[in-house]
Order: structure tokens, then C-alpha cells, then sequence
């Protein structure tokens, strides 16, 4: 059911392109598209719908687009983070997010939940603020030399492994319910690897570990607190890494994870700066923004401050 019609305010004067992928939280974005349609008419938006299956096909769309057109984005982290080559740099078009992945982690950072159409759209009257973002260069391993641009950040060793591990999760699970289903899986094949992390050209820790991550936001995996601290504004990055852990001392940190209470425990290493770079002994899997990207050893990682325009944060 929509809204009665109103008068526009300024924000739904502007002129928006609506990228929704279809496939973002296993087609929910593309089944609830008709409600969402429903709520930007009933605000009178001027905007055009963009309907792509992958994210290269929709960054390609929307740089074909005028300049004056800010980006609606309808899905999760991934879609957000596909889209961010053209909201970044001179003359980049400005962002707007109706969480409707499985994640939602960013969105989630803001307050936004997914589903919730008339919130996401009503902050459009918001003062637009200047956000963060990050870039990631994998420097060896797969997809070496090709930098990424991030909104959320990017996760190593046992977090991307949960990130694999939850493809085969039960196609009833969604959100955190999903997540939590691969953690637990993973954990039976859990492997220590030595790992070196670096913030700022200062080492913050060199030895055994099981996972790193570099954070924009503060939550991963669907409502994990991986970086409490994390501000969006600040120009900095939030880098982290566990020393060794056992099983069941993982299984206790992911609780404390999931409260946002584990930064300052033994085994957890922390600390900011402008850039990051994590080398691992071996191979190890890396996601980001969700997306898995294969297997790296080395990545650095710097944070662009002030790099996108978000219209409803």
C-alpha cells in the first residue's frame, strides 16, 4: 500500500536513476520493486528505473547518464559497491540507498532497514553529507593491480570463508540467520595462517591468525559489529586481525563480535590510519563489500575522504 500524494520536497525534485538488481536478496528487491515504484510516484520522483543483473552492466547504464542524475540504488552492499566508479571523482553524481540485499550491512550502519521505502526515501529531505570511501589493490593473488572502490569494507581468512561457505546455507535463511549458519560451518575447518598487518607503515601485528578486516562502515555479515568505532566521516580507515585462536575461543570472539565488545580483548588487534596493508604467509580468501574475490596473499587498502555524496545518511 503507498502513501497518499503529497507535495514534493526539494530532494524529489531532482532527477533519479532507480538501479535495482534484480537478483539482490535472492530476487526480493525484484518483488518488492512494484511497492517501491508505488512510493516514488505517490512522492512525485522523476526517475527512471534501471534494471540490471550485474553490477557491470549497471555502472556501465548509469555513466551513460546525464550528469545531473543522482543514483537511487535498490539492493545490498554489492550493489551499492558496483555502482561507487561512478560516484566517485569530479562531477560524481550523488548516492542514495533502499537496502533490499541480504546484508544490508552499510545500510544497517544508517539506520535503514530493508523494506522500509518510505524511511529511505523520506531522509531524501536530509542535508546531503560527505562519506568515506576505500580502495583496494590486491597486490598479489587474484585480481592483482586492479583497484576496487568499497563503501563497507572488505574481509580475509575465516570471514570470506563464511562468505563461501554460505552458498550452500539453507535457501530459508537470510540476513544475519544466513551468516551465522556458514560461521558455524566454517568453523570446522578452521586454519591459523601467519598474517602481517600494517597501519600507516607501522606493524600492528605479525603472527597467527584467522581473519582480518579493513572497515568503512561498522558491521559486516548481516548485523556483525566488526568495527564499533568505524565513522563514516573521519577520514580513516579501521583495520583488525585475531591472533591465534582456538575453536572455542573464535566461536566466544564472534559473540563478543556480534555485541561490538571485542575491540581491546587478548588475540584482537586494532587500529586506524589512512592505509592498510595485511600480508598473509598463504593464500587466503578475501571479500569485498560481501562479494567473494578469490585468493590473495597481499592487499592494501587506503581510505578516500569524503569521496561520495550520500543523499539520505
Amino acid at each position: 500500500m503507498t502513501s497518499a500524494p503529497f507535495p514534493p520536497a526539494p530532494s524529489a525534485q531532482r532527477r533519479y536513476a532507480v538501479v535495482l538488481n534484480p537478483h539482490a536478496g535472492r530476487g526480493l528487491a525484484s518483488r518488492e520493486w512494484p511497492r517501491l515504484e508505488g512510493e516514488l510516484q505517490a512522492r512525485r520522483f522523476d526517475f527512471e528505473l534501471i534494471s540490471a543483473g550485474s553490477g557491470d552492466d549497471a555502472l556501465a547504464r548509469v555513466q551513460a547518464l546525464p550528469a545531473d542524475v543522482a543514483v537511487l540504488a535498490v539492493g545490498g552492499d554489492g550493489t551499492v559497491g558496483a555502482l561507487l566508479p561512478a560516484l566517485i571523482g569530479n562531477g560524481a553524481r550523488p548516492l542514495a540507498i533502499v537496502p533490499l540485499g541480504s546484508g544490508n550491512d552499510y545500510a544497517g550502519m544508517l539506520g535503514l532497514k530493508a523494506g522500509q521505502f518510505g524511511e529511505a526515501l523520506d531522509r531524501l529531505s536530509y542535508t546531503p553529507r560527505r562519506v568515506d570511501a576505500l580502495e583496494a589493490t590486491v597486490t598479489e593473488g587474484a585480481g592483482a593491480g586492479v583497484p576496487r572502490l568499497l563503501l563497507n569494507g572488505l574481509g580475509m581468512g575465516f570471514d570470506a570463508q563464511v562468505a563461501a561457505t554460505m552458498l550452500r546455507a539453507p535457501a530459508r535463511l537470510t540476513g544475519f540467520g544466513r551468516y551465522l549458519w556458514g560461521a558455524l560451518a566454517a568453523l570446522r575447518d578452521l586454519q591459523l595462517t601467519d598474517l602481517t598487518l600494517s597501519v600507516d607503515g607501522q606493524t600492528v601485528y605479525s603472527g597467527p591468525s584467522c581473519l582480518a578486516a579493513v572497515m568503512n562502515g561498522t558491521r559486516y555479515g548481516g548485523g556483525f559489529l566488526i568495527s564499533p568505532q568505524s565513522d563514516a566521516h573521519d577520514g580513516k580507515l579501521n583495520a583488525l586481525a585475531s591472533g591465534p585462536v582456538t575453536r572455542p575461543q573464535l566461536l566466544g570472539l564472534m559473540g563478543r563480535v556480534l555485541r561490538g565488545t571485542h575491540l581491546g580483548q587478548p588475540r584482537v588487534y586494532h587500529a586506524t590510519g589512512q592505509a592498510v596493508t595485511i600480508r598473509w604467509a598463504a593464500p587466503t580468501h578475501l571479500h569485498l563489500d560481501g562479494d567473494l574475490s578469490g585468493e590473495v596473499r597481499e592487499i592494501q587498502v587506503r581510505v578516500l575522504a569524503g569521496a561520495v555524496t550520500l543523499l539520505n545518511g
